[in-house]
């Protein structure tokens, strides 16, 4: 399988030409998409038509095609859905930021991937849409909630997709579909018009890759500072351009404790424990810390961030409606978080965000001592398509959870995710702090599943995170996808 970087080079030297290359893919989509299903729109002419009218080869990715994400990422006059069935046929008025630093860079987008309804769920099975399947084992789940990037990229359709991230969904997909997923520092990728705070800054876009040089080079070509956006990153190594090396020894600190006490796998253990071998063999300094943070009462304050979030999108979408949404009109899911946004308090929304603030000092105190901070990225691999993580009986009382108060949705929504977050309790502290992390791809389980390590990092310092990516590829750690070449 090679990376976006392979290709540009085959494009650049003329010995592919950008209608032979779109041409492979589309033989690739009619075979494997109908299986996956994680492209949801796919557009040759349009992409052959952009081409004609821009010269790409001294551009960073020379005509690339790219996926993007059906959600949060916007490209004029194609589909803006959302994966919502409220939204089925609804198109983008404008490109986004983000999607015009893509083309600018050299990439043509070349369709778009399945998402759960508005990126609420660590899988992909949107009622519009359907689920998405796993190109390592198609009875399982590649994730989400950028589930249909990760199946594109792990069944070798295309080498890099356009994703996003708000509560892992990066990093999520990355480990349950063995790819490399990195989510930047808060306030270091494009953002706007059409949307400035993206869940109060704990969403972000970027991509999944299956190379570090992919990622890397995307990183910084994506990264910007825009004085009107309303998060700026540190620019700690901001004129950093030079290849990343192990300059200097890291001191590295780790757990396999879940942030809530759950029992994680054996081979999220395994896998966590390997890399703090590997790291020491390097003459990297590890040591074995306590999960820094109160799982739970970071959860709670992220769903409260989710309820209101959710009911100012449908505060807004009501003011353009004849008729007020009902629960007819989207997922149960959608609606329960939504009736509880709009019972939350102004001061709850405000001690929540506070308390973000508050884990995101907490976590640079930490890494003050250390340079980076490993965990399992998922405590266990990707789940059966088929799996229940709901309960029926929590679904008929969330159908009830208008009539209930704020406290008792609270304790509602918290049940709704408890399941997934059990599978899934690692990544959400550095969207809430935003800072940035990665998930590297060093493990599979008994049953030929991937599941990827976590980094973190402190705020502006991807330069760690690519480094210690580097050293794990350079030394055969990683378990890419193998089975479509």
């Amino acid at each position: 399988m090679q990376d976006a970087t392979y290709w540009t080079d085959q494009l650049k030297k003329g010995t592919l030409s950008f209608s032979e290359h779109v041409a492979k893919i589309a033989e690739k989509v009619e075979q494997y998409n109908p299986d996956l299903n994680a492209l949801v729109t796919f557009d040759p002419e349009a992409a052959l038509k952009q081409h004609q009218h821009t010269s790409y080869k001294e551009r960073l990715f020379g005509g690339q095609p790219i996926p993007l994400k059906m959600l949060g990422q916007n490209k004029a006059g194609w589909q803006a859905t959302s994966a919502s069935q409220l939204f089925s046929k609804a198109t983008a008025n404008q490109t986004n930021h983000f999607v015009k630093r893509l083309e600018q860079i050299g990439f043509i987008p070349l369709g778009q991937t399945n998402a759960p309804e508005f990126g609420f769920k660590n899988i992909t099975d949107p009622a519009l849409y359907g689920d998405t399947r796993n190109p390592w084992n198609s009875l399982y789940s590649p994730g989400g909630s950028s589930g249909g990037a990760a199946a594109t990229v792990a069944s070798g359709i295309f080498p890099i997709a356009g994703a996003s991230d708000g509560g892992g969904s990066i990093r999520i997909p990355a480990s349950f579909s063995g790819l490399i997923g990195l989510k930047p520092t808060r306030g270091t990728m494009p953002v706007g018009p059409d949307e400035w705070r993206s869940w109060q800054g704990a969403s972000i876009s970027f991509a999944l890759t299956i190379s570090m040089r992919d990622t890397k080079s995307l990183f910084y070509a994506m990264r910007t500072s825009q004085p009107s956006a309303p998060y700026q990153a540190p620019k700690a190594e901001w004129n950093h351009t030079k290849e990343t090396t192990a300059s200097k020894p890291l001191t590295i600190a780790f757990t396999t404790q879940s942030p809530v006490g759950d029992k994680i796998s054996d081979t999220a253990v395994q896998a966590v424990k390997e890399a703090a071998t590997f790291l020491e063999q390097q003459g990297h300094k590890v040591v074995e810390i306590n999960y820094p943070v109160d799982g739970q009462e970071m959860m709670e304050s992220y769903y409260v961030m989710n309820g209101g979030e959710t009911a100012a999108m449908f505060s807004d979408i009501n003011a353009t409606r004849e008729k007020a949404v009902t629960s007819k009109d989207m997922e149960l899911m959608t609606w329960a978080l939504y009736q509880y946004g709009e019972k939350i308090a102004a001061a709850s929304y405000i001690k929540a965000l506070q308390y973000w603030d508050y884990l995101a000092e907490k976590m640079e105190d930490l890494f003050i001592s250390y340079d980076l901070f490993l965990t399992p990225t998922t405590a266990f691999s990707a789940p059966l398509i088929e799996e229940d993580l709901q309960s029926d009986s929590i679904r008929a009382r969330l159908k009830e959870i208008e009539a209930v108060d704020e406290k008792t949705a609270a304790n509602l929504v918290y049940e709704m995710f408890e399941k997934s977050y059990h599978l899934t309790p690692y990544t959400q502290l550095a969207n809430l702090t935003g800072q940035p992390a990665i998930s590297l791809p060093t493990a599979v389980t008994e049953k030929n599943l991937p599941l990827g390590i976590q980094f973190m990092a402190s705020k502006g310092r991807e330069d760690l995170l690519l480094q210690v990516g580097q050293l794990f590829e350079a030394n055969q750690k990683f378990h890419l996808p193998k089975q479509i070449q």
